[in-house]
Formats: structure tokens, sequence, C-alpha cells
């Protein structure tokens, strides 16, 4: 799995890397969903990965991902990011996943 974050993600996204001591996660939500299909996509700031959780390289971030979930993925996609509506968007060449990708940062979303 590889993910390209456009200049305006990388921008927005930076400031939250900076200290080193948080790291990307593609995360494959399923609360409250009834099931793992019915998961939605979220980028989260996590601390340490878990066990679970493979590394990919991004450009320009890596991030962790679970690879149980990765099904759901096509293998290349892409992030960017709208300043004006303030939402980050998921998508590949074949699909849109979501223009409202959720950013959680300890918990809450910026």
């Amino acid at each position: 799995m590889q993910i390209t974050f456009s200049k305006a993600a990388t921008d927005r996204i930076s400031p939250y890397l900076n200290d080193g001591n948080t790291q990307l996660k593609l995360l494959h939500d399923t609360e409250g969903c009834g099931c793992v299909v019915s998961g939605v996509p979220a980028l989260q700031l996590i601390s340490e990965p878990s066990v679970d959780d493979k590394l990919a390289q991004g450009d320009p971030f890596p991030f962790y991902y679970e690879p149980r979930h990765e099904i759901y993925y096509e293998p290349r996609l892409r992030v960017d990011y709208d300043a004006e509506r303030g939402t980050f968007n998921l998508k590949s060449d074949n699909q849109i996943y979501t223009t409202n990708l959720r950013f959680l940062t300890q918990g809450s979303a910026a």
C-alpha cells in the first residue's frame, strides 16, 4: 500500500508530525458500523503502532495500517486537502473513497 499526499495535505499534516512523537496511520474505522465491510477510512495520529500495524512508505510521510484491512483499498492511494471546505479526501485512480476523510488527533478530529 502506498499513499501520495498532495502539497495541501502535506502542509496541513506536517505540523502534527514535526515533534517526532507522533506517527500517521490509515485507520479503517468500524466503530458503530456493524461489520468490518462497512468501515470508513480515517487518518489517525498515533504515539506508537500496535502489534498488528504494518509500516508503509508514503510520499512524503510513512504511515501505518492494519494489513487485514488492506483488501478494502487499492495499492496506490492519494490524500488531498481542500482548504475551502476544511476537509481531506482519499481517492485512487479508479474511485473516490471519501471526500470527508477524518483526521483524528489524540482521539478528536482536527
